[in-house]
């Protein structure tokens, strides 16, 4: 937790009924708990009654006989103590996470049903957070904190009752210490949250800096800055170091200064007991159990002071938790949605308009038309909204106007699976997930056969590389596929692609990762693939654009020419100058060779 401040739910009644929500299904484990806290809670403050009762019966009368039963006995009270407190443990342990595995299915599934403008308007890390960071909060408190709370409590009620009890005068002298000892944790606690708070502010940064670092480790290389890495590291580090000093200081003042008020309070009932036995009105065994109660009261009350701000912060956690819960999912399907015998690609986009945020325009009334198994090559400078009519039509967004037809029918209503299964997609940024070769290739179909996979890879022109690797298509990749290269991350997506068999495909600059050689290697396999599809291709080389039926240029969000790649560099317009400004070395008007337009 970083801040200056505890953390706290704004709606404490509101969150806690939605959390008991999830523990409803277990109320008979949670009686049952209680029950045994209960039993645990008093059969631990029956001990030292009997060790009293041992030394003023037993001992004083020299009856051994006596004296062994009252052992017996006590050793079977904490012997049943320890039973209580472990049956109660292991109970709540089921219970808790029985209900957390409910909240945490509930939070990811609910999490895959979210449009992607809730993801876009959320940094990953806070995404990240809610997933681990304040669902483990809350698995902490019920797991752990509320049972210590409530044992706490007892204990505390326990010890107070059990003093009063046997000796009022006596239960009065024991709380002579009691509000120093309250004072102590409240004032050592306060301080010791705020160096934990400022340890984990340090060592987050510190991670930080780690991640980052170790992401950017070429980059590092590359520029020589391995001297003002380590020099950043150092302070950061040493940052972590005096946090921690200073957090631990506080922390470890607790105990000492508890075993010195607890001595104080022995040293109190020791002088009041003793004056009172002289006085006749108390017995050796009633200060002897006084004693032993008083040693047991000082760790209730530190323990209650720590768990107050625990469960304050899982109360904000869940209440996080439930924000994302209470987002609102995609539209649903509409009940009539059309499910397609057969996609032919007849793709139209009619008066699109649409933006990210509200008031700002990313597409303005775009139309355009793509027949069965024609090529549309998307181009214009960055942020024209090239990949958007992409991500468009395939409904990772719906628009804020106007109409997207796929044979006649407007995507709205058809079902995002039934469409999305017929468009295959390379993304520009390729992400690979950390299994074998064969399975990230599989994704694009997961009833393909080995063959199938195989043979999708090898119209990628990924195969070669692939037999290359120490253990084939069952090499495991790292994360993201951090240990390939980028140009055969873009391979295997493509093989991917391939692999889904869609009638619309779309190429968000699938080859703008790979050298010049390997695209010519991998263009034969698109080609093939992109024979008799829909293709939308979005790309910076003429190889792939100078092919297409139509190219489409977009700039500011509206179509500015469209033509084929000849007629576009005749008319001398938009994308005869997004031509000969990356390429200068090309005539003014032809139609030849050389990279295209960027896309």
């Amino acid at each position: 937790m970083i801040g200056t401040r505890i953390e706290k739910a704004r709606d404490v009644p509101g969150t806690l009924r939605r959390l008991l929500r999830y523990l409803r299904p277990y109320r008979a484990h949670f009686a049952a708990v209680f029950v045994l806290a209960l039993l645990a809670t008093a059969l631990s403050l029956l001990g030292p009654f009997l060790m009293g009762r041992a030394i003023d019966g037993a001992i004083r009368g020299r009856d051994a006989g006596l004296l062994f039963r009252i052992v017996l006995l006590m050793a079977g009270t904490y012997l049943l103590a320890w039973g209580a407190r472990y049956g109660e443990n292991v109970i709540l342990a089921r219970a808790s996470q029985r209900a957390m595995r409910t909240l945490r299915g509930d939070l990811f599934g609910h999490l895959q049903t979210l449009p992607l403008r809730f993801f876009d308007a959320r940094p990953h890390g806070e995404l990240m957070s809610r997933l681990t960071n304040d669902l483990e909060a809350i698995n902490r408190v019920l797991s752990q904190n509320v049972l210590q709370l409530f044992s706490g409590a007892l204990t505390v009620v326990g010890i107070l009752v059990m003093m009063f009890s046997l000796n009022p005068l006596l239960a009065l002298g024991a709380l002579v210490a009691f509000p120093l000892m309250l004072g102590l944790v409240g004032w050592v606690g306060k301080h010791t949250r705020q160096g934990f708070r400022e340890y984990q502010k340090k060592l987050g940064e510190l991670n930080g800096q780690l991640e980052e670092t170790y992401s950017g480790q070429r980059v590092v290389l590359a520029f020589g800055r391995g001297e003002e890495v380590l020099r950043s590291f150092a302070q950061a580090n040493a940052a972590v170091r005096d946090a921690g000093i200073r957090a631990q200081t506080y922390a470890l003042l607790v105990p000492p200064m508890m075993g010195i008020l607890s001595n104080a309070n022995i040293a109190i009932l020791a002088g009041l007991g003793g004056w009172l036995t002289i006085l006749g009105r108390a017995s050796v065994g009633t200060i002897a159990a006084f004693v032993s109660y008083s040693r047991q009261f000082a760790e209730p009350l530190r323990m209650l002071g720590d768990l107050y701000n625990q469960i304050q912060s899982a109360l904000a956690g869940a209440e996080r938790i439930f924000e994302a819960l209470d987002t609102p999912p995609e539209p649903p399907d509409p009940p009539g949605a059309v499910v397609p015998a057969a996609v032919q690609g007849h793709v139209v986009f009619r008066d699109v308009s649409f933006s990210y945020v509200p008031g700002t325009p990313v597409l303005t009334n775009v139309s355009l038309e793509a027949r069965p198994g024609e090529t549309i090559a998307l181009v214009g400078p960055t942020g024209a909204g090239k990949t958007t009519i992409a991500s468009l039509l395939a409904r990772f967004y719906d628009p804020d106007e106007g109409e997207i037809l796929v044979d006649g029918i407007d995507i709205r209503n058809l079902t995002r699976q039934d469409l999305r299964r017929q468009i295959g997609i390379v993304l520009q940024q390729t992400f690979l997930f950390a299994d074998t070769v064969m399975e990230n290739i599989r994704y694009g179909r997961l009833g393909a056969t080995d063959d199938e996979v195989v043979q999708a890879a090898v119209l990628a022109h990924a195969d070669p590389f692939i037999r290359k690797l120490p253990d084939g298509y069952g090499t495991v990749l790292t994360e993201r596929g951090a240990n390939l290269s980028e140009g055969q991350r873009q391979l295997l997506a493509i093989a991917r692609a391939i692999l889904a068999d869609p009638r619309i495909l779309i190429l968000d600059e699938a080859t703008s990762s790979v050298d010049t050689r390997t695209e010519v290697a991998i263009q034969a396999g698109l080609r093939a693939v992109m024979r008799g599809r829909t293709s939308f291709v979005i790309a910076h080389r003429l190889s792939t654009i100078r092919n297409a039926d139509q190219v489409v240029v977009i700039e500011g969000g509206r179509i500015v020419e469209r033509g084929t790649h000849d007629e576009l560099l005749a008319r001398r317009g938009v994308y005869w100058r997004l031509h000969t400004s990356q390429f200068r070395r090309v005539p003014a008007v032809a139609g030849g060779g050389g990279p295209g337009a960027p896309g």
